[in-house]
């Protein structure tokens, strides 16, 4: 069983940084595919960023294109999501997930992932 853990939310005022780690056991997080995912409230989960399973394909969501950054290390089977110069509108609960048989380099569409996390609070104060 594929078991996926988000960390490092919390409470940052706008134009600050933040990074979220996402921590995968069960199976061979080498073969993933993982993306970050995010629900603000009254909203509907939206993409935020893709990896592919070796690391050297990224996408990202035009609205954090050049402020997020996703990485990933699996030797720690992990992936990560660096935020920067963070806005209000950034405020949402963030989801990691993974795609253990990916079809395609990077997976953008939620109904892909087989697992998800929990989910992480951030919140950016104006």
């Amino acid at each position: 069983q594929v078991q996926v853990v988000e960390s490092g939310g919390g409470l940052v005022q706008a134009g600050g940084s933040l990074r979220l780690s996402c921590a995968v056991s069960g199976g061979t997080f080498r073969s993933y595919a993982m993306g970050w995912f995010r629900q603000a409230p009254g909203k509907e989960r939206e993409f935020v960023a893709a990896i592919s399973r070796g690391g050297s394909t990224t996408y990202y969501a035009d609205s954090v294109k050049g402020r997020f950054t996703i990485s990933r290390d699996n030797a720690k089977n992990t992936v990560y999501l660096q935020m920067n110069s963070l806005k209000p509108e950034d405020t949402a609960v963030y989801y990691c997930a993974a795609e253990t048989r990916p079809r395609t380099l990077v997976v953008v569409t939620a109904n892909e992932y087989d697992y998800w996390g929990q989910g992480t609070q951030v919140t950016v104060s104006s």
